[in-house]
């Protein structure tokens, strides 16, 4: 057995190709989407990746601002930029690029982000209505890893095990995947064993930036593997899977890079998309 690649960008661009074309609709009637980008400081993959958002989101037809901040900002003046364009009302959705300089809390920075404009999905209020199923924006790299497994089939029933339990991560596709009828461990950096138990498993969801913790040995025969790990190593970006082994006894893979990736950018598009809708009373 070898893997079906689970190409990310591949998916990325026909779910793109379907946003662009609800972006039209709106055009059509006067609404413009548009996502703004706060950055501090020069970090270049943060600069590289931001880039990326902007670019993506004008390829659809969106607008999109890059508002680049100098390292030494203070905190109220980040927070004072953030409450602007929370009162701005041609800004549709709000990110800001993390990490942040350590003069900075990244956590009130996040609760600053109006969460009718939070299209990380980050803001409290937003976490809180993800897991209590009411209308909210979904952080986006569940919601990518969701969008990729719809191309495995039904996960009804599946045994799921996620490892990583972040809460930009880990614990909301473990939410997702439950609300899909499967049934979910989520394993951590205290749980006993992890690889050991993996063969049990029909999906496996990586997520803790540990490259190699999964091989093919490892994994059930047919296993689905979602891995979400990104790590440079040797100037290479790589999992927390050993592709090479696990696609041999895997169904379903994703690379890096190239698998979930290009997703969680797609997402961050989708969520502003539902931002300008909403605002505008269109459900």
């Amino acid at each position: 057995m070898t893997a079906e690649l689970l190409n990310g960008r591949e998916i990325a661009k026909s779910y793109r190709e379907g946003l662009a074309q609800e972006v039209e609709k709106l055009k059509s009637v006067g609404i413009t989407p548009n996502l703004t980008v706060v950055i501090v400081g020069n970090d270049g993959a943060s600069l590289s990746y931001v880039r990326s958002k902007n670019k993506a989101a004008e390829k659809i037809g969106m607008t999109s601002d890059i508002i680049h901040l100098g390292a030494d900002i203070t905190e109220s003046e980040l927070l004072d930029t953030i409450d602007g364009l929370n009162n701005a009302d041609e800004v549709n959705g709000i990110l800001v690029q993390v990490p942040l300089p350590e003069q900075i809390s990244e956590e009130k920075v996040l609760e600053a982000i109006a969460p009718h404009k939070d299209v990380d999905g980050f803001h409290p209020m937003n976490i809180g209505r993800l897991y209590t199923g009411q209308q909210t924006f979904t952080p986006c790299t569940p919601l990518g890893i969701m969008e990729l497994l719809k191309h495995t089939g039904s996960l009804e029933g599946k045994d799921v095990a996620v490892i990583g339990r972040s809460h930009i991560v880990g614990q909301p596709v473990a939410k997702l995947l439950t609300d899909q009828h499967a049934t979910v461990t989520l394993m951590h950096s205290r749980t006993k064993d992890i690889v050991e138990k993996l063969k049990t498993f029909d999906i496996i969801v990586s997520a803790v930036g540990r490259p190699g913790l999964v091989t093919g040995e490892h994994l059930k025969e047919g296993a689905i593997v979602i891995d979400v790990g990104n790590t440079v190593v040797d100037e290479k970006l790589v999992g927390d899977v050993d592709f090479e082994s696990a696609k041999e006894v895997a169904s379903f893979i994703t690379p890096v890079p190239g698998g979930v990736g290009p997703m969680t950018i797609t997402m961050v598009l989708n969520n502003t998309l539902l931002a300008a809708k909403w605002h505008n009373g269109i459900e």
